[in-house]
């Protein structure tokens, strides 16, 4: 079964330096649910990120994988 990269959390918490266990504990969420998000098995709820975008101070559209594809 394939995963579709639907985030990119991780992409931007390297961009910052930030560790997945840091924005758990930013967020009081387990590691292991924020490393689901990572690797996209499971996608944070929009609530969580909301949150998220403004603990990495982007935003919420720099959290997702746009589905367009560009027509040139």
């Amino acid at each position: 079964m394939s995963t579709t990269n639907l985030n990119r959390l991780k992409v931007v918490l390297v961009e910052q330096n930030k560790t997945g266990k840091w924005l758990a504990e930013q967020l009081g969420k387990s590691t292991c649910s924020v490393s689901k998000w990572c690797q996209n098995t499971v996608q944070p709820d929009l609530q969580t990120l909301d949150k998220i975008s403004r603990l990495l101070d982007v935003d919420i559209k720099d959290l997702l994988v746009s589905n367009k594809t560009s027509i040139q």
